[in-house]
């Protein structure tokens, strides 16, 4: 695995152990429970994390073959 994939691992890493640390509904995130909010927000950081992973890869570049 490259270095830059290891990227990838964080967000999924940190939408796990968010609501393990901190399993309570106060404070709310974007009007939800905080379990609820973390994931929901953790997501979007996801897709955009995987954006940039890919946008880095050379592989996914139109010369490199």
């Amino acid at each position: 695995m490259k270095p830059f994939q290891w990227l990838a691992v964080v967000p999924c890493v940190l939408m796990l152990a968010g609501p393990v640390v901190h399993n309570h509904v106060y404070p709310l995130i974007l009007g939800m429970p905080f379990p609820l909010g973390w994931i929901s927000v953790w997501i979007v950081l996801l897709a955009i994390v995987m954006g940039i992973v890919y946008a880095i890869d050379p592989a996914n570049r139109g010369d490199a073959r």
